[in-house]
């Protein structure tokens, strides 16, 4: 089963990171979506970075019971920092049937020379790009193992998500409800 790996630190995960997911279930040929909860990106700071277990719970809500998407803990597990590469390593040996596939916005592969062993996964790894605000698509249609993903723009991200919410502003209509609630009553994000 063709699988993607949508790798993220979901901090937190919003209607954006959803509709991408639907979007490439229903118009692609991946038949399922792993959300990977990352523990700490090794190309970000990790300022306001909740943990993962609360990560993780968001995800969970986020998704529900919706067979088509895995909250995936994998890399929470794995030494630290993850790696992509050790991530596809390991999930390759334990789930041989699964042709598992890169999802990634636009905007990461500027950076994705910086990728442990980038060489290796380009060569073995598939790629699906979506658009991202102030990314260029056509450079996508020549690098090797990789496909654009005609998704619509989405331009909400988690970083805005935080700042709102800790402007005080009501961020309800950009997080599935079932998360709302969650970061409401935890008072994260808060001032």
């Amino acid at each position: 089963m063709k699988t993607g790996l949508f790798f993220g630190s979901f901090n937190p995960i919003h209607i954006g990171h959803l509709a991408i997911a639907n979007y490439i279930v229903e118009f692609t040929d991946i038949k399922q979506i792993w959300f990977v909860v990352s523990p700490q990106n090794p190309l970000k700071e990790k300022k306001g970075l909740l943990a993962d277990y609360h990560r993780m719970a968001l995800v969970n809500e986020a998704i529900g019971d919706d067979r088509r998407f895995l909250a995936c803990d994998i890399e929470l597990k794995l030494p630290k920092p993850s790696y992509t590469i050790d991530t596809l390593t390991y999930l390759r040996e334990k789930y041989p049937d699964n042709e598992f596939v890169i999802v990634m916005g636009a905007d990461g592969l500027s950076s994705f020379h910086k990728w442990k062993n980038y060489h290796e996964l380009m060569k073995t790894t598939s790629r699906y790009v979506y658009p991202r605000p102030g990314s260029d698509t056509k450079e996508i249609q020549n690098i090797e193992n990789c496909f654009f993903i005609d998704a619509p723009l989405i331009e909400i991200s988690s970083t805005f998500i935080r700042n709102g919410i800790s402007k005080g502003k009501n961020m309800h209509y950009f997080l599935n409800d079932k998360v709302f609630k969650y970061i409401e009553e935890m008072h994260f994000y808060g001032k």
